[in-house]
């Protein structure tokens, strides 16, 4: 069975998730993933960066990423870390409070 590595752009941050199904969505200008994998707890040691990716699309059955969010799709050997990057490529593990918007009116 294939493997895919599908990275994308999300809130300012690069994802890196493994898939076993990458296609065309039939909602135009989209990629649907399906079948995300992630690392089974077979050692002591726990990936924080890997828990919380598991977290954030747990239950998710389908993932519809806009095309020009996808920054390269890659089919692989074999699975590798599923990963959280900031755009200079270093791997963050910090979450930016949320702002509240701005008022632009000018008024």
């Amino acid at each position: 069975m294939h493997i895919y590595r599908v990275s994308f752009h999300n809130n300012g941050k690069l994802y890196q998730l493994h898939a076993r199904q990458v296609a065309s969505a039939t909602l135009y200008g989209f990629i649907e993933v399906s079948e995300l994998l992630f690392g089974e707890h077979t050692s002591v040691v726990i990936d924080p960066a890997e828990e919380r990716l598991k977290g954030e699309f747990d239950g998710v059955q389908r993932l519809l990423l806009p095309m020009h969010a996808v920054v390269r799709i890659e089919q692989v050997e074999r699975r590798g870390q599923n990963k959280i990057l900031d755009l200079d490529g270093s791997v963050s593990n910090i979450t930016p409070f949320p702002m509240p918007p701005s008022d632009r009116s000018g008024g």
